[in-house]
């Protein structure tokens, strides 16, 4: 029994890969996309979207060989074959560990002109907060933090604890791109702090707005006023 359990252990990260990259394939092959206010170059910036929507963001801007950070995680195993698959450059670690590391990777490759897209909120939560890790990656870069917002009608909501977004087949699929936001190298730790809670703002705000604007009724968030 226990040889069965190692061998699942080492066989499940590629079998379900295998299956949610086809799903996923599938799907956002059907959508119909609109994206507004996209930044006309991509170079040294870092898209800012809560992990709950990031299923429609990652199949659209495949191939384009931007950066993502996963976790050393069993789950972050199966995320690293998908984004994998989907052309994008992938660097290990998370909070937990390996943190360090992927902080130091991530800038230097934004140092170079790269392209990051990362869920602030993310891999563990709370939802909808952004956590200290990408203000860092934006300040010793000088990469612009792009908050953007995304939503799709009709789609399925998981019971999950980032309410985790999966649009139905032949879905509208709304993105829209806000202004970067940038975090001067000398600032203070109160102006880090500004700049976070802007962004945190931003892709709320956002995010009500595309809601809104496919019928859907928004998350509320204390400091929107709803």
């Amino acid at each position: 029994m226990d040889k069965l359990k190692h061998r699942w252990r080492i066989a499940r990260p590629r079998l379900l890969s295998g299956t949610a990259y086809v799903v996923l394939r599938m799907i956002c092959t059907t959508l119909r996309f609109e994206l507004r206010g996209f930044p006309e170059s991509e170079g040294k910036l870092i898209f800012c979207g809560w992990h709950g929507r990031s299923f429609t963001f990652s199949d659209y801007f495949r191939q384009r060989g931007w950066h993502v950070i996963i976790s050393h995680s069993s789950d972050g195993e199966m995320q690293t074959r998908i984004f994998s698959k989907l052309g994008y450059q992938i660097i290990r670690g998370s909070t937990g560990r390996g943190g360090v590391r992927a902080a130091v990777e991530a800038i230097r490759a934004l140092k170079d002109g790269g392209t990051m897209a990362m869920t602030p909120d993310g891999p563990r939560g709370p939802s909808g907060v952004v956590q200290g890790g990408v203000m860092l990656m934006a300040q010793k870069s000088g990469a612009g933090l792009v908050p953007v917002g995304i939503t799709a009608k009709p789609r399925l909501l998981a019971k999950s604890w980032d309410s985790y977004m999966v649009p139905l087949p032949f879905s509208k699929c709304l993105m829209v791109f806000g202004e970067p936001i940038y975090v001067s190298l000398h600032a203070t730790e109160e102006e880090i702090e500004v700049a976070r809670l802007q962004l945190e703002t931003e892709i709320h705000r956002l995010e009500q707005q595309v809601e809104a604007e496919l019928g859907l009724t928004p998350t509320p968030h204390p400091t929107l006023g709803n």
